[in-house]
């Protein structure tokens, strides 16, 4: 199935609408032009209120046996009991928002089948370490990306119509680093960050790292669309199925941080149309994220100075939306309300 096409004769229909609101054209500033951008996404003039479903997509790396973070990878697991139990930020973040939340395994390296209300799509206990060969198998990677595409499906099935994809696995600002470079064409020492908060010595062996994963990966010739088994995570390939999806399904997309946005850059490789679909979120702490998304043609909406990842910048936006769509929604227009329009 093709990406769903964007009907922007209704976003000029929405945006004639906006200017007979009792209010002076223009006066709302970007509000406006989100309103009009989901009209056009929902093929409404007066589009819907959002009805949002979150997923948060977790996975261990390879890599991290290089030393790449100041997390042991067992917090991976740890923190997806967490989720679970309804004690991180995103859980509080997805309540606010009044989003269902869903939370998915596609590669932890612990068991969490235990776990109560997490999805099991794991493929691998993690991915192999991507200096010395590549992070997963073509068949893994495909089912990673499968998982994703399901998780869509599920979430649209239940009424979703704005989607956000959060993530969780210890290690993979390494593997997006990496990604982000081979996707843009960047030096790491541009692209390559503190993650979950290293110090300047580690820092500098990141980078030296995510050079030993772009020079194997480069002198192999391996092509763009191959990049994520390469180098990346089962929760990057997952979220990059789930943008996929999206676009196919016709659902706008809150890209979130850093690892969101190298997944995005995959799902642009495979369909260059699928950024329609797109809405960026914040500018992470992460040096290259910026950078990933103006490749991706994408504008954030601000720079609250997170590097938390699980869809936490994403969810901070959907009340800012909602309030958007209500008031073009629910405002009165200079007829109906009988006031005088500007002369």
């Amino acid at each position: 199935m093709p990406v769903q096409a964007v009907q922007d004769d209704i976003a000029q229909q929405a945006r004639a609408y906006q200017n007979t609101l009792t209010k002076p054209a223009g006066s709302l500033g970007k509000l406006e032009d989100i309103a009009c951008w989901f009209a056009a996404r929902q093929g409404k003039v007066l589009p819907d209120p959002l009805k949002p479903h979150i997923t948060v997509f977790a996975a261990d790396h390879g890599v991290c046996d290089e030393g790449v973070s100041a997390f042991p990878s067992v917090v991976t697991g740890e923190m997806v009991k967490n989720f679970a139990a309804g004690g991180a930020a995103i859980n509080a973040l997805a309540k606010q928002a009044g989003a269902s939340l869903s939370i998915v395994d596609v590669g932890v390296l612990v068991d969490t089948s235990h776990i109560p209300n997490v999805i099991q799509a794991k493929t691998q206990n993690g991915t192999a370490n991507s200096v010395h060969q590549p992070a997963m198998s073509k068949d893994d990677c495909a089912s990673a990306f499968q998982a994703g595409c399901d998780e869509v499906k599920r979430a649209v099935e239940h009424g979703a119509n704005v989607l956000v994809a959060g993530d969780m696995g210890i290690g993979n600002t390494t593997a997006s680093a990496a990604l982000i470079c081979l996707f843009t064409d960047t030096n790491p020492e541009h692209i390559v960050g503190h993650g979950t908060g290293i110090d300047e010595k580690a820092h500098l062996h990141k980078i030296q790292v995510v050079e030993q994963i772009i020079n194997r990966v480069t002198q192999q010739n391996i092509p763009p669309e191959s990049y994520i088994e390469e180098v990346g995570g089962f929760e990057i390939a997952a979220m990059s199925g789930f943008y996929h999806e999206a676009a196919r399904q016709g659902v706008p997309v809150i890209i979130d941080g850093f690892i969101s946005a190298a997944a995005a850059l995959a799902a642009q490789t495979l369909e260059p149309d699928v950024t329609q679909w797109m809405l960026a979120s914040h500018i992470s702490q992460e040096n290259g994220h910026l950078h990933a998304l103006k490749h991706l043609g994408l504008n954030p909406f601000f720079d609250f100075k997170l590097r938390l990842g699980e869809g936490s910048g994403a969810a901070l936006l959907l009340p800012l939306f909602q309030s958007a769509i209500a008031l073009h929604r629910d405002m009165a227009t200079f007829e109906s309300a009988g006031v005088s329009e500007e002369a």
